[in-house]
């Protein structure tokens, strides 16, 4: 395992080095302490991180998975066709897009809910360039329902529409402060690692995200940087080449 150290100025991230993220977080992120559902007070405090970015100039697009609602992949498991719980679980990502939103904009952010199922009365539909467009306006760009296509998950989704909107990186908001040889929670002597390739992520099933997003990101040679939502601050603070994150690249 080769690494190189997060605080060289050859790999860290800094708030001149991107102009347009992706934020990719999960909908457990959501939930707080809570075993479903939103809590309000973690939806709040996800925002106040998202606008210390913004107040930074950078440009940003979100996606946020459904799963503190519904997981397609759990319903199918228990007898559902497919196809139907995974439109469900796009319907729960559209939920915790619009309470982000709503959280954004009590912090006078201006936000986009953008759905990829057409609900014109909450949601804009997914239009390429007016997306683009909101994000040259500075409007924080919140990417719902997925792709709009069963089998697909929200970690795709944000890789296509971070590739589409022509995003310098992916941000990927997780529990822990980056990838690991194996799981922090149950083994002690779990490494980090500081940088790492998209083919080592495939080959040992690292679950940075799942394979067809890692491979759509190497194909675009498009960077995930993977770090810990629940550090207060993280976020801006890896924009400026602070904090612990691991970086997947080529």
């Amino acid at each position: 395992m080769t690494t190189s150290s997060p605080s060289e100025p050859a790999t860290a991230p800094d708030a001149t080095a991107f102009r347009r993220v992706m934020l990719k977080i999960s909908g457990e992120a959501l939930m707080g302490d809570q075993g479903f559902g939103l809590h309000p007070p973690t939806v709040e405090r996800i925002a106040r991180e998202v606008q210390s970015v913004h107040e930074l100039g950078v440009e940003i697009c979100m996606v946020i998975g459904g799963g503190n609602i519904f997981r397609g992949l759990q319903g199918s498991a228990q007898g559902m066709e497919r196809t139907t719980a995974d439109y469900m679980g796009m319907l729960a990502t559209v939920m915790n897009a619009l309470a982000m939103q709503s959280a954004l904009e009590a912090l006078n952010i201006h936000t986009r809910v953008i759905s990829a199922i057409t609900m014109n009365e909450v949601a804009e539909p997914y239009i390429r360039r007016r997306a683009v467009r909101h994000l040259e306006k500075k409007r924080v760009c919140i990417f719902a329902a997925g792709t709009g296509n069963p089998y697909f998950t929200t970690d795709t989704a944000a890789t296509l529409r971070a590739n589409e909107m022509k995003c310098e990186a992916i941000f990927k908001g997780t529990k822990v402060d980056g990838v690991y040889d194996k799981d922090p929670a149950k083994y002690a002597d779990a490494k980090r690692y500081d940088t790492v390739s998209y083919d080592d992520v495939l080959a040992k099933r690292l679950g940075v995200m799942d394979a067809s997003a890692i491979a759509l990101a190497r194909d675009n040679s498009l960077p995930i940087i993977v770090f810990s939502l629940d550090e207060p601050g993280g976020f801006r603070g890896i924009l400026a080449g602070e904090g612990t994150y691991t970086k997947v690249q080529g």
